[in-house]
């Protein structure tokens, strides 16, 4: 049986430590965050409650106590929406098995003097430009953003800061994620094989991204290029989103990105 709410408090439990919301840890601890007595009395819930509910015994707690957790917890309100919505999911609408870009979005891109793409709603890009291409293959239509940055060693040297993008993106995905979805789970099954880094922030279970932030990259062919990356929400499309990537006018960034537009025409 599904039990994404129970999952998610353990996963966050395990992330504060005692010293945090001021309790003692002691020498004799076994597990690495809050115990589950420790959570509950913070919540201000009882302990067999608490249970019930990370054991998916009783998974229609009150919007009470799903509040009093959060604050236990330290929730960011990203994170607390995410609480609520496994604990009171919002009916979905049957998804076509395509995803398909609106086709003003598609002239859009084409006309874009900036890289930018469309990511669907596992983070596979589904349309993109050919400066977003130039920028990195895995901008390319047809392949995933997350497995890219994962798996693939030329997209992790191109990023210098690939630590903090790794972070964002594993937040960014389980925010879209539906704990029912097959492709999600054979995708983050398939990354928690083949990355350690993966594993670790899919364990941590952090929730949600900034959709407006800097990427620090270093490009094979026209060096550093520091670029804003502005994403934004698609209406009536389930989750896709497009991502630009803009820099600085005048810049040292914005010259080379303007580079390396010049080659990408002429490919």
């Amino acid at each position: 049986m599904e039990n994404a709410l129970g999952e998610y408090l353990r996963a966050r439990r395990d992330q504060v430590r005692p010293e945090d919301v001021g309790l003692v840890a002691g020498d004799r601890r076994r597990v690495p965050g809050l115990r589950r007595e420790e959570l509950a009395l913070l919540a201000g819930i009882s302990s067999d409650y608490y249970l019930r509910l990370e054991q998916g015994r009783d998974q229609h707690p009150s919007t009470q106590v799903l509040d009093a957790l959060a604050e236990a917890l330290g929730l960011d309100p990203d994170a607390t929406a995410h609480l609520h919505q496994l604990a009171h999911p919002r009916p979905r609408k049957p998804r076509p098995r395509t995803e398909r870009v609106p086709a003003g979005i598609g002239q859009l891109l084409s006309q874009l003097p900036m890289p930018a793409f469309v990511t669907g709603r596992h983070l596979d890009v589904l349309a993109a430009n050919p400066l977003a291409m130039a920028l990195s293959p895995t901008f390319a239509p047809g392949r995933n953003v997350v497995r890219g940055l994962f798996l693939d060693p030329a997209d992790r040297a191109l990023h210098v800061d690939w630590d903090r993008a790794t972070a964002s993106l594993v937040g960014g995905l389980r925010e879209k994620a539906d704990p029912t979805d097959p492709r999600l789970t054979s995708l983050v099954g398939e990354l928690s094989i083949g990355s350690d880094r993966f594993r670790t922030l899919w364990a941590r279970a952090d929730v949600g991204h900034r959709r407006d932030g800097t990427s620090h990259l270093n490009h094979p062919q026209v060096g550093e290029l520091h670029l804003r990356r502005e994403k934004l929400d698609l209406a009536q499309t389930e989750g896709q989103q497009l991502v630009v990537l803009h820099a600085e006018p005048g810049s040292d960034s914005a010259r080379a990105l303007a580079l390396l537009g010049s080659w990408a025409v002429t490919v």
